[in-house]
């Protein structure tokens, strides 16, 4: 069962963990209650449309891709405890070895879990930006951005070779700051959770994450979406309209830095999918297509 994806709804690290799903839900009643026209975002035109059911069969396909394969080849290539080991190492091996700062643990375990979220919400800003503007990865970014109507579900309807490239950006990422925070503050470091979950992804799933890929364009406000990318905000990356912008993933900061940064404009209209209409039949298309070429 675990190859069929279901170990996603009951894992507390993935972003449709049945908690976060609750979540998004009882928000989304409350924003429908307070704005009724917005109420055909629960309806079978969104939830049944082939776009959505092409979703769904492409989340348990590439669950079991990344179980089968995916997994198993990072782990091959090198995983973020080879990365950080390598980090720590020619970091005494170039500098020597360094007295470990004296800080209370509690004062490291904050900084490195502030670190991780940091630079791993800047290197996905980055590498999601490069899928837009390298257009070989753009080619393999298409199949996300095909999806005609949004939902959950979406969030998995990526292409494997991108699977493979946002997990050797993490283990990087990982590996880099854990080694660096080893060589500085020794190995007692650890990150801040709640109930099992680094804190960031706790809290961003309780608040509605799910609402991302979904018809009901939750706003912030202007000045909290120049810090904090809201579901509109990345509705609005998946129109046809603002694809060239929104790229973040969670921080809206590296947006409004790199003149990428755009807010929904007051009940605009917006359409999904890609410029040049093209859609994915099925989900053997969504595999093969962008490789034909």
């Amino acid at each position: 069962m675990e190859y069929l994806g279901t170990g996603y709804f009951l894992n507390i690290d993935n972003r449709v963990y049945w908690l976060y799903i609750l979540s998004a839900l009882s928000i989304a009643l409350y924003f429908i209650y307070k704005n009724p026209q917005y109420s055909y975002a629960l309806s079978k035109k969104i939830w049944w449309h082939k776009s959505a059911k092409n979703d769904y069969l492409y989340f348990v396909m590439i669950s079991f891709i990344k179980l089968a394969i995916i997994l198993p080849l990072v782990t091959y290539l090198f995983s973020a405890k080879d990365v950080s080991l390598l980090v720590s190492l020619f970091l005494q091996d170039n500098f020597g070895y360094m007295q470990k700062v004296n800080y209370s643990r509690e004062f490291v375990v904050v900084l490195y879990t502030l670190a991780l979220f940091v630079f791993g919400d800047f290197s996905r800003y980055i590498l999601h930006r490069l899928l837009h503007t390298v257009p070989l990865l753009w080619r393999l970014h298409q199949v996300h951005h095909s999806a005609e109507v949004l939902n959950p579900l979406t969030f998995y309807r990526v292409h494997p070779f991108e699977n493979i490239l946002f997990a050797l950006r993490y283990a990087l990422i990982f590996g880099l700051v854990t080694g660096s925070f080893i060589y500085i503050f020794g190995a007692s470091i650890g990150i801040v959770e709640i109930a099992g979950a680094n804190v960031f992804v706790f809290v961003f799933g309780v608040l509605g994450a799910n609402l991302r890929h979904s018809h009901i364009p939750l706003r912030y406000g202007k000045f909290i979406e120049k810090i904090f990318i809201s579901p509109s905000m990345h509705q609005l990356h998946h129109s046809t309209k603002y694809t060239n912008k929104n790229y973040g993933g969670i921080l809206a900061i590296w947006d409004y830095m790199f003149n990428s940064l755009v807010h929904a404009k007051k009940d605009e209209i917006i359409e999904f999918g890609l410029k040049n209409k093209k859609v994915h039949s099925n989900v053997f298309n969504m595999l093969i297509e962008p490789l034909r070429r």
